[in-house]
């Protein structure tokens, strides 16, 4: 069985999740002790938990770093069922994800997992961060789980051009609030790997995050249309038939450790002029 969220450092091996998983997943999501409110306005709350120690006695994060960030989004006019094909939608995340460098699907594992590849944009100067990760999934009636941590595959060794990051145990949770409207919470314990300064640590919480959800926000309510023109019948994550990855064994991936490896110190640099890395509120995603 997988570890749940508060203990996912001390993961060993390579484990689909299983229901008690998920349920220790969404009890995380859904706890506030041990949460500091750091953002809330017109419906969206940001929360963070900043050093001490590391799950299963990792060794603390380093000061300044942010280990743990959880945002909560009420999403009006947007159904659950919508929120949750944008969130798997890869191809759509290319058209409103402006963080987005690349993202694919590398192999299925089951019916509701998979191994895929992201890297994005970090504010500059910093170094481009990208991560390998096990996703899985699971419908619950209204709502839904959507969660990742980071795996190693051969074929994607780290690149020279970007910083590998971890997820130790990212996701989210969606919850179906009637036909037109749910809320989202989304869970983030992610090692950036490298001593980053305050200032990104700062905008994490109080700006790159809240713009992230509104961004998504806007996205869904966009989706349906865009999704008519765009393959409307294809949901491999609803319809496991449609999903042509080539399978693999979880004996092909290891756990990515964080100690394992190299760790980048840009804890000095300086934040630049914004040089629009982030994109526009307005990006169209027809």
């Amino acid at each position: 069985m997988m570890s749940s969220p508060s203990s996912s450092c001390g993961r060993q091996s390579v484990q689909v999740p299983d229901d008690a998983d998920f349920a220790a997943f969404r009890r995380e999501c859904q706890a506030e002790a041990g949460w500091s409110l750091t953002h809330s306005k017109a419906g969206l709350l940001v929360w963070v938990q900043h050093d001490g120690p590391g799950p299963d006695n990792a060794p603390a994060a380093a000061p300044g770093t942010l280990q743990r960030i959880k945002c909560r989004m009420d999403c009006k006019d947007v159904s659950a069922e919508t929120l949750y094909d944008v969130l798997h939608d890869i191809e759509y995340r290319k058209k409103w994800d402006t963080n987005v460098i690349e993202t694919f699907d590398i192999g299925k594992l089951t019916v509701n997992a998979d191994v895929g590849y992201y890297s994005w944009k970090c504010p500059k100067p910093l170094k481009n961060r990208d991560v390998i990760t096990l996703r899985s999934w699971l419908p619950m009636g209204d709502d839904y789980i959507i969660m990742n941590y980071s795996v190693k595959h051969p074929k994607y060794p780290p690149r020279k051009d970007m910083v590998r990051a971890v997820s130790l145990q990212t996701g989210y949770l969606i919850e179906g609030k009637g036909a037109k409207s749910c809320t989202l919470t989304y869970l983030a314990q992610v090692d950036p790997k490298g001593s980053l300064p305050k200032w990104v640590v700062n905008k994490s919480s109080q700006f790159l995050a809240p713009k992230a959800m509104k961004k998504m926000y806007k996205a869904c309510v966009k989706y349906p249309e865009w999704k008519q023109k765009h393959n409307p019948h294809f949901k491999p994550w609803l319809f496991p038939e449609q999903n042509a990855l080539p399978s693999l064994a979880l004996s092909d991936l290891a756990i990515q450790h964080a100690d394992s490896l190299e760790n980048i110190d840009e804890s000095s640099l300086s934040e630049t002029k914004d040089d629009r890395a982030d994109g526009s509120d307005e990006d169209s995603v027809n």
